[in-house]
């Protein structure tokens, strides 16, 4: 097994937490959908979002109109920011496990299925992703996982070969796509699970990295 000389990230489910349940209720009150509606509407057209097929003001009228709504600018918005506002809370203990391989001069990277107003809103509000040595949102290539080229774009941008990359991710699709392509991958549940397999990888040594000696 090569060894780790990166490690790339997930946003969704792996740096933040599970969807806000307020910012979802929020956004219910906002687009006038009941569950059921916002529900489908939301998922049917999320990929192409992240992918950059479509903007975030085409993503939200076709939610809307599948309902049979047109929503306002200032609903399209409010709904903008609410979507944010749903992936905000952050999954501590990854948040935290970044930071220390980034102050032990190991080279971290994002690879996230994201849409334009969604990354904007994210970055916004953590300030702290300005650390990554790089990060891979989706829709800027108009490209995104588990399509093969995403990954050797987020290896390029790393500098780091495809199998000296750990990439973490809650999917199981786009883990097996990561080891497709030649990356070490690890499907993330919850932490105490994915310190079991880091263990069980030999890899407990990045669990705690040490920072470099002072000079």
């Amino acid at each position: 097994m090569s060894p780790i000389q990166a490690v790339l990230f997930d946003y969704g489910m792996v740096l933040s937490g599970p969807p806000d349940p307020v910012a979802w209720a929020h956004m219910r009150t906002i687009s006038n959908l009941d569950e059921q509606q916002l529900h489908s509407g939301y998922w049917a057209h999320r990929h192409p979002y992240d992918r950059g097929d479509l903007t975030a003001l085409a993503y939200w009228t076709h939610v809307g109109r599948d309902s049979g709504l047109q929503f306002t600018p200032d609903q399209v918005d409010a709904l903008i920011h609410a979507d944010a506002d749903l992936w905000s809370q952050l999954n501590l203990p990854m948040v935290h496990w970044a930071q220390a391989l980034q102050d032990a001069g190991i080279r971290t990277g994002i690879l996230s299925n994201i849409g334009d107003a969604m990354a904007a809103g994210i970055l916004a509000r953590h300030p702290w992703l300005s650390r990554f040595d790089h990060c891979t949102w989706s829709y800027t290539l108009n490209l995104a996982k588990p399509e093969p080229a995403i990954y050797r774009h987020a290896a390029q941008s790393l500098n780091t070969p495809l199998d000296h990359i750990l990439f973490i991710d809650d999917r199981a699709d786009n883990i097996q796509a990561a080891l497709d392509t030649g990356m070490q991958a690890i499907q993330y549940t919850d932490q105490s699970t994915f310190q079991h397999h880091m263990i069980s990888r030999k890899l407990q040594h990045l669990l705690h990295p040490t920072p470099p000696a002072p000079k």
